[in-house]
């Protein structure tokens, strides 16, 4: 019996997913009266993964070249042992790949709507951050050194836009995937001759799906947006997991992942609290361009049935959407309760004496000396202040290049973290507002 933990590319789901489309196309069948009404209920009877060995159906699956091959040969026999004449009527008028590519979009369907969900909730996650921290100082960094400050707010809002983006990219990819698949064995529906159209309706209206103008194949642009969005998702999230690793570093310590008992420990070393979910998105974001390539590398396949690209799809996919799923419930936890350390985050700004708030200084002589000048200046003095250990409003008040043109509260009022970001507290400002104008929140309108 499948459960509600099992993974939607789980095995099991993965068969079930397949004999659900079988029974459909009885069901479909059936309604437009190809069938008789009669076989549907012993294929829908045999169509339970329980009644199969999963395991001997994987190894007779490498004999035939696909799983549809012996799936269909145990679905008639379980369906003959109760119904000879319903057996007759098992996979009437499809082909292995339309059960097997419906079912794949079944699939994503179903595991495609719980990582949109995810990036959802990270996406609210790092809303409520920008909101909560809007104007909470940071040292903005730029090739992993200290450069302006800028406020943890806009990080997060950072993150927030990214996420939404993901999403929304994603949602789309999944909705233009939603497309059915049946076309018979070579895209004609031939064997079912004038009811084909009828058939392919039926169908579709049965699993939700809608009708494609054509069978698409050996056209995979649909699975391929799909794997691209998710490649994409996965890449959003490895950015974040870059940063909360970096800011979560011993000697930097401005947000930890959230703690309990056993999550980030080490096997030798008490004190470790290391982000494990940042790690999970990181090795996602490293895994996923290779599948995404082969999914590309995929797309040229030969005439109306493809060989080897169509089957490199089998297991590329799916581990590209558990590495997805995986990452992004990771970072939705993590982002949710994520522990800001806003005290350290401005010892770490006064570090090196200040100099990351330098740029304000420039700003404020600029107009008595010109910007180049100032800028040389200011930049000497940043030197000063770290070689002697001094704070840098302490030195530019004793230089008289400074002080002939401002006073002491001039030059603290230019180093003034909160002054420095009110940009940057307007443009979180500004970006939650156009989300929360969007429709974008918990329930990710």
């Amino acid at each position: 019996m499948i459960t509600s933990d099992q993974p939607p590319f789980s095995p099991m789901r993965r068969v079930q997913a397949l004999l659900d489309v079988e029974v459909a196309l009885a069901e479909a069948l059936a309604d437009i009266g190809v069938i008789p009404s009669t076989s549907v209920a012993p294929i829908r009877a045999a169509a339970r993964v329980e009644n199969y060995d999963l395991t001997a159906l994987a190894a007779e699956a490498e004999l035939a070249g696909n799983p549809m091959i012996p799936l269909v040969r145990h679905l008639t026999r379980l369906v003959a042992a109760e119904d000879a004449r319903a057996a007759g009527h098992v996979h009437w008028g499809a082909t292995s790949q339309d059960v097997m590519d419906t079912a794949l979009v079944l699939q994503l369907r179903m595991a495609g709507g719980g990582i949109a969900d995810a990036l959802g909730r990270a996406a609210d996650a790092a809303a409520t951050l920008a909101d909560r921290h809007a104007a909470t100082p940071i040292a903005g960094r730029t090739w992993l050194q200290q450069a302006t400050p800028t406020t943890f707010g806009a990080k997060a809002v950072t993150w927030m836009l990214g996420l939404d983006r993901a999403r929304a990219r994603l949602v789309a990819a999944l909705d233009a995937a939603s497309d059915l698949q049946f076309g018979g064995a070579t895209g004609t529906l031939a064997s079912l001759g004038n009811a084909g159209p009828a058939a392919t309706t039926a169908l579709a209206a049965r699993l939700g799906l809608r009708v494609a103008d054509a069978p698409w194949h050996t056209e995979r642009g649909r699975v391929a947006d799909v794997a691209c969005a998710l490649g994409l998702a996965c890449g959003t999230l490895g950015k974040i997991g870059r940063d909360l690793a970096l800011l979560a570093q011993t000697e930097v310590g401005e947000v930890a992942e959230p703690s309990a008992p056993g999550r980030g420990g080490s096997s030798s070393m008490p004190h470790k609290r290391n982000p494990v979910a940042s790690a999970r998105a990181l090795a996602a974001a490293v895994r996923a361009p290779g599948l995404v390539a082969t999914m590309l590398a995929a797309m040229p396949q030969e005439h109306e049935r493809a060989i080897g690209g169509w089957q490199a799809e089998w297991d590329t996919l799916p581990v590209l959407v558990t590495l997805a799923a995986d990452a992004s419930t990771a970072l939705a936890d993590a982002l949710a309760h994520l522990e800001v350390n806003a005290t350290r985050m401005r010892a770490n700004l006064d570090a090196a004496g200040g100099g990351a708030r330098a740029e304000g200084l420039v700003a404020a002589l600029a107009p008595h000396l010109g910007r180049a000048e100032a800028a040389h200046i200011v930049e000497e003095l940043c030197r000063r202040a770290v070689a002697g250990g001094h704070p840098l409003a302490h030195v530019a008040a004793d230089d008289p290049r400074v002080r002939t043109h401002l006073d002491a509260a001039a030059i603290t009022s230019a180093l003034d973290p909160v002054a420095l970001t009110a940009t940057a507290h307007a443009i979180v400002r500004r970006a939650l507002q156009h989300r929360h104008r969007d429709g974008k929140g918990p329930d990710h309108g």
